[in-house]
């Protein structure tokens, strides 16, 4: 039996028990797909697919918490990864929904809600003053499954390594245009603040060095919208049991970013130079400081985060990296908003 793939920004729905997860990566164990829980069926549920209302669960720890009482099968321990992760096995799921698909219905669909509207416009805009093809954009997040409310976020997908480098620098022009996209305001930026970093002991002066500068998040019609830029397949590097990840601990340190190129991808990284450790509880005395040279995070909310040439204070789950038994190094992965950062220095 062939199975469907998936990968970042795509969604899947489970057979038996309705559920929705979030396909998180781009390179996936044979037997399942790596992805996190985002909505399960509950009868009072503020939204609804067919006969079935569904609650929508967004905090990580919780959403563990959850499976882990009522759904433990979409619990897996990685060998490969070094830990505990969601994922649906490939014979569970019943559709993968992609976000290229969902725009191509829009564009053919004749009658529409305003989220589908407003989704399928700001698409077409990004295609006309981006100059970027139909095939190369997407259309992610609740309203692609079915689950949106009508103000929910309209969250984009970029696919292709050159084509995201290069809008990313056209969106500069677009948003100068007088075209109903636009940046936040101050205003908006706090109430940014509350719900990027919220319950983090980072200022909203630090986070604002870093927010108002992103390209890939601002408003379109007065509606928060999100892009998430995918590299192109050929810029993947290997496949997943081609990785294994160690644990370390934990590290804080200072660093200078050395290469951003990749800072606007999901997954982004940053090639780093170490300066100094702050703090560590570093689960080995062989590891050295030049040791570590990468940065790295699935969340969309680290990306953009800084720029090549500047001193970052940074601070995250510590891992060894050996690729295809060969390639060793140490990374420093961004997971949580609460204890995760990185922050511009100068």
């Amino acid at each position: 039996m062939r199975y469907l793939e998936a990968i970042e920004g795509d969604y899947i729905e489970t057979r038996e028990d309705k559920l929705f997860f979030d396909v998180k990566g781009l390179l996936h164990p044979n037997d399942y797909i790596l992805s996190f829980l985002r909505f399960f069926p509950h009868p009072e549920g503020e939204r609804k697919k067919k006969e079935t209302r569904y609650k929508k669960i967004y905090k990580l720890n919780e959403r563990y918490d959850f499976l882990r009482k009522n759904y433990p099968k979409y619990l897996f321990y990685s060998e490969e990864l070094g830990l505990e992760v969601q994922g649906v096995k490939k014979e569970e799921i019943k559709k993968v929904y992609t976000p290229k698909n969902f725009f191509k219905k829009l564009l053919e669909k004749k009658t529409m809600s305003q989220s589908e509207k407003f989704s399928r416009d700001l698409c077409e805009l990004f295609i006309n003053e981006g100059k970027i093809s139909e095939n190369s954009i997407g259309i992610t997040g609740s309203i692609m499954i079915g689950l949106n409310t009508e103000d929910s976020d309209i969250d984009i997908i970029i696919y292709g390594t050159n084509t995201g480098i290069q809008f990313q620098e056209k969106l500069k022009e677009i948003f100068k245009k007088r075209n109903n996209c636009r940046k936040y305001t101050l205003d908006e930026y706090k109430s940014h603040f509350k719900w990027r970093v919220g319950g983090s002991d980072i200022s909203f002066e630090d986070f604002l060095k870093s927010e108002k500068r992103k390209q890939h998040q601002g408003k379109f019609m007065d509606r928060d919208f999100f892009i998430r830029y995918i590299r192109s397949p050929n810029d993947w590097q290997g496949h997943f049991y081609d990785y294994k990840y160690m644990n370390f601990g934990r590290i804080k340190l200072i660093a200078e970013i050395i290469d951003s190129e990749n800072a606007i991808f999901t997954p982004c990284s940053y090639k780093i130079r170490p300066l100094k450790i702050l703090e560590s509880n570093i689960k080995s005395q062989k590891l050295n400081m030049g040791d570590i040279n990468e940065i790295n995070s699935y969340r969309g909310r680290f990306c953009e985060q800084a720029k090549t040439a500047e001193t970052v204070l940074t601070e995250g789950k510590i891992e060894k990296v050996i690729f295809k038994n060969d390639l060793e190094y140490y990374r420093i992965l961004l997971t949580d908003q609460t204890t995760d950062k990185l922050l511009i220095l100068n």
